[in-house]
């Protein structure tokens, strides 16, 4: 991507204080954060049937969270470049945590929408924070494994609080969806606390000498003249990666129904896409030393845009949609993970959370308008096949941008 400072080599060196065991800990904290993100929609149907809320109001609480991660993403990471990786994460956590917590006696909708924004705020601040601790803890042929494993982590999180909200929901109601949650990130950020170690690149930068107009860092600021390129490269590809991913997932079951599947053959393929989705993550970890993060960051969005098209033809050979739910899970969540990999490596320390805070939030508002956007191309007459050809376009664009604006391989 760019060559190292020299404060960079002297840190390469990972941290004294078993680095993998704060990658585990970043890999808990993404668990816990997948569970929380996921939580409103897990308990969309039982909030809303207990304040009879319309449609759009119920799309506002459902919103809330993705809004509220591109916020803490954009404002929050620049601090952990001034005060600390490790503080922005507990901080991250403990906002996040008291949300959830403070969820259970939501009195309206309105106080619940409030919460679930700042809610969204810690998860992204976790999200951007362990995604560069993890990078700067971890050693140079390791990073890309680390990094990975934290997008699977997440995905298992969300999967997990499926499961959670199902149980909870069914014994004891909604709002014990919330405590469960807010208890368990609360928890989270205590051991955190106790046994998370600063970044020791960032702890390198109180050693050094005052920043200078010609040092690396100032040349790599996310805006800065040789920078800007790379930094809108990798924020519009996330922007057009999310926005496709949100409405695969969003979408797809909703979309095969109208078209002939059950309720239950369109869950199926839903959990296929998750499932891929784990998979992808770690496929994308173990094999981008070998072939470079960059070139199969490529090839996963053309795969993509070839198998979106694809998803309602398959659906009439008897396991073709199968095979094609998954591979397309796996491409979608290993692009999302490559982009996880390459936007640290993309920033100096000393502006590396800010850096990778504007492409996760960047990234963030595709997720928030997908759904938006697809639902208004299905009310002025677009069919299913025109919506998968249309969000297949974004994928090509988002190769374009990565194989032409980010360095490396």
């Amino acid at each position: 991507m760019r060559g190292e400072t020299a404060l960079e080599r002297l840190s390469s060196t990972p941290s004294t204080t078993s680095p993998w065991w704060v990658i585990g800990l970043c890999m808990l904290f993404n668990v816990i954060d997948g569970l929380d993100v996921m939580a409103m929609a897990f308990t969309a149907s039982r909030v809303a049937a207990e304040w009879a809320l319309s449609g759009a109001q119920l799309g506002l609480l459902l919103s809330a969270s993705l809004v509220g991660m591109a916020l803490g993403s954009l404002l929050a990471a620049p601090r952990a470049d001034r005060f600390g990786r490790r503080p922005l994460l507990l901080a991250g956590l403990l906002l996040s945590g008291l949300s959830m917590l403070l969820s259970f006696w939501s009195p309206d909708h309105h106080v619940l929408m409030l919460l679930r924004l700042l809610t969204g705020i810690g998860t992204g601040a976790v999200l951007v924070g362990a995604n560069v601790l993890t990078f700067e803890h971890a050693s140079p042929q390791r990073r890309n494994l680390a990094i990975a494993l934290q997008s699977l982590a997440f995905a298992m999180g969300a999967s997990l609080g499926g499961v959670l909200a199902h149980v909870l929901n069914d014994l004891m109601g909604w709002r014990y969806v919330f405590l469960a949650g807010g208890c368990i990130t609360l928890a989270a950020a205590l051991v955190g606390v106790f046994w998370l170690r600063e970044s020791p690149s960032f702890l390198a930068l109180e050693h050094r000498a005052p920043i200078s107009p010609l040092s690396p860092d100032i040349a790599n600021r996310p805006f800065s003249p040789g920078q800007w390129q790379q930094t809108l490269s990798l924020a519009l590809a996330l922007f057009l990666l999310m926005f496709c991913f949100y409405f695969v997932m969003s979408w797809t079951p909703a979309l095969l129904v109208d078209n002939g599947f059950t309720d239950q053959q369109g869950a199926r393929i839903g959990m296929l896409l998750a499932l891929g989705g784990m998979l992808g993550a770690l496929l994308l970890g173990l094999a981008a030393n070998r072939y470079g993060c960059r070139r199969l960051l490529s090839g996963f969005l053309l795969l993509n845009a070839a198998l979106l098209p694809l998803m309602l033809p398959a659906t009439r050979v008897p396991g073709l949609a199968t095979l094609v739910a998954v591979t397309l899970g796996l491409m979608l969540n290993g692009a999302v993970a490559a982009v996880y990999v390459l936007a640290p490596q993309a920033f100096c320390t000393s502006v590396r959370t800010t850096g990778v805070g504007v492409v996760l939030a960047t990234g963030r508002l595709g997720a928030i308008i997908s759904p938006v956007v697809a639902g208004f191309l299905l009310d002025a007459g677009w069919t299913a096949q025109h919506l998968f050809t249309f969000f297949a376009g974004s994928q090509v664009l988002a190769a374009l941008l990565i194989w032409r604006g980010v360095k490396g391989r």
